[in-house]
C-alpha cells in the first residue's frame, strides 16, 4: 500500500491540534451517527491525523537525548532510551 502524501493542512498542525481532531473523529465513528460517506471520509482524515502524530512522536524522540560522561572525560550526548 502506497501512502499517500500527508495534506498541508495537517502538516501544520501540532501533535496535540491534530490528536485533538484525531480524538473528535473518533468520538463521531464510535457514536455510529451520520452517512457512511461521512464516516469513511472522516476515517479517512483519522488515518492521516494518527500518521502525523506518530512522525511528531519520533521527532520529539529523535531529539530527547541523555549526558553522558566520555571516556576522557568531557561530556557529550546520546539518544535517550525511552522504551
Amino acid at each position: 500500500m502506497v501512502e499517500k502524501a500527508i495534506p498541508a493542512d495537517v502538516a501544520r498542525m501540532s501533535f496535540e491540534e491534530a490528536l485533538a481532531e484525531l480524538e473528535g473523529i473518533v468520538r463521531q465513528l464510535e457514536a455510529g451517527t451520520g452517512k457512511l460517506d461521512d464516516a469513511i471520509k472522516a476515517y479517512e482524515r483519522g488515518a492521516v491525523l494518527k500518521r502525523h502524530c506518530e512522525s511528531k512522536l519520533q521527532e520529539a524522540q529523535a531529539r530527547v537525548e541523555k549526558v553522558v560522561l566520555g571516556p576522557d572525560g568531557p561530556a557529550g550526548t546520546d539518544p535517550m532510551d525511552i522504551d
